[in-house]
């Protein structure tokens, strides 16, 4: 069986980023990959300005207590006042730009408005409430880097720069298809009516949505029938027209699992063993310029591959820098005590103290552990856990977005 680790250095040999990037206005850029370094043109803020409502002041005016300072000029956000009068303040707002002279704000809170200015109890210091001009962003620097993953702060943080488009990454395109007769679509057939062996096609629901969150346009093609002319035919007509092709189920070597001589049929096919629990075959391959993933039919296993394997590969074929979830090291309410030789991916939930526990049954087929837990440990092969160790969660939270 092939390591993780060196199947997915493998597979993202493969990934080579889409081409051409297009402009977008940067209100519909969310969850896009930068095509683009954003350079700064201005420094953010533009100039020292107040980030409080109050008075500016000039630190030295003040004498004590029963110091009364005239107000010499007021100064809204979106104007410029002028030099602060000596022994005077300024009315000012959040926002507006500190006038030449004065090196604090002083709350409104904190003054008392008096016949004649006002008084401020307590000594001002000198640069407190006061945004310093580029302490966010300094003219020339790059503030987004080509490669990153769009949110909504860094919509923001471009529009602050003057940016109203963007160029990003293409959306991939992807064909998305199910084998097995013993599919049905919910909503077909109704629970009482199901035959033997017939089971609800759930992977179609899941990697849809996870394709989708991950930026990606999906045609779904439906549920292909277990026989070798129909997956030849939803191959060839999918790899026309797509980046990647996506299909869960027939990558085992059974004799109703088509896949393998379809794919190789019409292109190039790896058929891989993963050492990783749940999960295992896994299928890599091109039709044309398409892409070709096969993910194993478990439900669980279909969901976990394509968290570990799939997701990274198709960030780059967006061209996006960060690839791996978040881990943290953190403590099992739990013991696992018998050792797999497989790298094993365990569902697992936060407590209330901070700790993990494990979900009863870790088959592959019960999807109620990845609606049940937060998260995911990573479990070494060959390791066992006791109550107490640290180990290594990958929060969904990583993993979903």
């Amino acid at each position: 069986m092939k390591p993780l680790d060196l199947a997915l250095a493998e597979l993202l040999a493969f990934a080579t980023t889409l081409a051409p990037a297009e402009s977008l206005s940067t209100f519909d850029a969310d969850g896009r990959v930068l095509a683009q370094d954003l350079l700064s043109a201005l420094d953010v803020p533009a100039h020292d300005n107040s980030s409080m409502d109050g008075y500016a002041v000039r630190c030295a005016d003040w004498q004590g207590a029963d110091t009364l300072l005239p107000v010499s000029q007021r100064i809204p956000a979106g104007s410029s006042g002028h030099a602060l009068a000596g022994a005077s303040v300024a009315r000012i707002f959040t926002g507006a730009p500190m006038p030449p002279g004065a090196d604090a704000v002083v709350m409104q809170e904190d003054c008392e408005v008096v016949e004649g200015g006002i008084r401020i109890a307590a000594q001002p210091r000198c640069g407190q409430w006061i945004r310093r001009r580029g302490e966010d962003v300094a003219a020339g620097s790059v503030v987004l880097q080509r490669g990153t993953r769009l949110s909504p702060a860094s919509l923001g943080l471009a529009a602050s720069i003057g940016f109203d488009r963007l160029q990003v990454a293409p959306r991939v395109r992807v064909a998305l298809f199910s084998t097995g007769d013993e599919l049905v679509m919910p909503g077909d057939v109704a629970p009482a009516d199901m035959k033997p062996g017939a089971i609800y096609n759930s992977n179609r629901f899941f990697l849809k949505a996870l394709l989708q969150r991950l930026g990606c346009t999906v045609t779904d093609l439906g549920i292909v029938p277990d026989r070798l002319e129909a997956t030849i035919d939803a191959l060839k007509g999918a790899s026309q027209q797509h980046d990647l092709i996506l299909t869960s189920g027939g990558v085992s070597v059974g004799e109703e699992d088509h896949i393998k001589p379809a794919v190789q049929a019409l292109g190039t096919l790896n058929l891989w063993q993963i050492a990783i629990k749940p999960g295992k075959p896994f299928a890599y391959g091109k039709i044309g310029a398409a892409h070709f993933i096969g993910l194993p039919g478990n439900p669980v296993s279909s969901f976990v591959t394509f968290l570990l394997l799939v997701r990274p590969f198709i960030l780059q074929l967006q061209g996006a820098n960060s690839l791996a979830p978040e881990s943290i090291a953190l403590r099992a309410d739990f013991d696992w005590p018998k050792a797999d030789k497989r790298r094993e991916f365990l569902r697992v939930r936060l407590n209330v103290a901070g700790r993990l526990e494990l979900f009863a049954n870790q088959s592959s087929g019960v999807l109620t552990s990845a609606v049940w837990g937060d998260g995911l440990v990573d479990n070494p092969a060959g390791q066992t856990i006791a109550h107490g160790d640290t180990v290594r969660f990958i929060p969904f939270s990583s993993l979903l977005s």
